[in-house]
């Protein structure tokens, strides 16, 4: 399978278009605006962006180079619209079953996810009957044909399941997800440790309170 190295707002903009397709298939193609807006929502989104419409519209123009999208353009009204070319499509490579497109557009859309959030979150796209619906979809994205199109992550401290993340932006540096995990969760733990001292010194507190108020009222008896 072509490698295609998307770039950051390019996984955004294919992510949505792909997602709006199924969500909301009577808004479909997508104006500019509403491709704009949908890049920069601030929930199914991770992270959130702040897009331009200008931005947006180069980044159009980079996934049609890349014969990832498809423009309409409507010469009376001088609208464009946009619909994606990225998979099962007369003019992609790439076939995806219901199961595989939904993790595919949520990977996306949402970075990294355990097969318990990809369910989570699939709702609107696809309904998994358990996470092993999800996982068995994941194996297969794992194992497709023209090569691996999903990668499954070393599994973090304090995490139940591994997480796993596309490779349409380029093969993933495992040991440096690694050790920048390792990192974060011991950033976690640190400020864990430090609620836990405040918490015990209010605890303190309100107990020197309470015997000062004890001694107070002695005094007047």
């Amino acid at each position: 399978m072509q490698e295609l190295n998307l770039s950051a707002n390019q996984a955004r903009v294919i992510g949505c278009l792909m997602e709006k397709s199924v969500v909301t298939p009577d808004q479909y193609p997508l104006t500019l605006n509403a491709l704009t807006n949908a890049s920069n929502q601030k929930s199914s989104r991770d992270p959130v962006m702040s897009l331009t419409q200008g931005t947006v519209q180069h980044t159009i123009r980079e996934l049609d180079d890349k014969h990832l999208i498809r423009i309409e353009e409507n010469f009376k009204r001088g609208v464009e619209k946009y619909t994606h070319r990225f998979c099962n499509t007369h003019f992609s490579d790439l076939k995806l079953s219901a199961p595989q497109f939904s993790i595919v557009c949520l990977l996306l859309l949402r970075g990294p996810q355990t097969p318990g959030e990809l369910r989570t979150h699939s709702g609107r796209l696809h309904e998994f009957a358990d996470n092993e619906a999800v996982v068995d979809a994941l194996t297969d994205l794992v194992e497709y044909e023209g090569g691996p199109l999903v990668v499954k992550l070393p599994r973090t401290p304090g995490r139940k399941d591994s997480a796993y993340m596309h490779l349409f932006s380029g093969e993933v540096d495992i040991e440096a997800y690694e050790a920048e995990a390792s990192a974060s969760t011991g950033s976690d733990t640190s400020q864990r440790v430090s609620v836990s001292e405040l918490s015990e010194r209010v605890s303190k507190l309100e107990a020197e309170v309470a015997e000062l108020k004890k001694l107070l009222s002695s005094d007047q008896d």
